[in-house]
């Protein structure tokens, strides 16, 4: 028999794929039933409008290629960033943005750890608070006004796919954005992250 298999390319490709597709049945159907990977933890509510066009523009920048959104549960990771991070606290994130690289700090709780002002600085010159930075600046940020055209959509299509906005906060997802700038969205999506899980150091 294994002969056969050996020399017929075809039937162990066919026996691979079913090995493969066994093997991360039973490692991924298990997970999507359990409550604590899909449910949102306790306190967890949907991005403000004005944080998710900062994540959009997180992305649109490029930051997740820098700075990872995962602490993991390791030693040393939970003593520098804090917490692990729990995958309630993502259930409402499409598409995640976890990273596995880090030419950059992790990202993951850095919300309320530093002021509005130090990200302000940070953002227009990253040397001026942190003297080792290799990020670059991003002085465009606080130039450009904040496109809202599609964050009534945005919302629309985020709560088909789950994420508990109401039809009046779609409604008036646009309220108080008129003067915003990228630079204040992209602050307001900073600030937010991890701070549902308190225990950072």
């Amino acid at each position: 028999m294994n002969d056969f298999i050996e020399k017929n390319i075809g039937v162990m490709l066919v026996l691979i794929l079913i090995a493969v597709s066994f093997g991360g049945a039973v490692e991924i159907i298990p997970l999507m039933t359990q409550k604590v990977v899909t449910q949102p933890i306790e306190g967890l509510k949907p991005l403000s409008p004005l944080q998710l066009e900062g994540r959009d523009i997180y992305i649109r920048e490029g930051c997740n290629v820098c700075h990872s959104q995962m602490i993991r549960p390791l030693r040393a990771e939970v003593e520098r960033y804090g917490h692990y991070t729990v995958a309630g606290e993502l259930v409402y994130n499409h598409p995640f943005l976890w990273g596995s690289k880090r030419t950059g700090p992790d990202l993951a709780r850095v919300g309320g750890l530093y002021s509005d002002a130090w990200h302000r600085a940070h953002l227009r010159d990253p040397r001026s608070v942190v003297p080792e930075s290799n990020m670059p600046a991003f002085p465009w940020l606080f130039e450009k006004k904040l496109n809202i055209d599609d964050t009534a959509a945005k919302l629309k299509a985020l709560q088909t796919l789950g994420v508990p906005y109401t039809d009046e906060q779609i409604a008036k997802a646009t309220d108080g954005l008129d003067d915003k700038t990228e630079a204040d969205a992209l602050i307001a999506y900073l600030q937010q992250l991890g701070t549902l899980i308190k225990d950072r150091r």
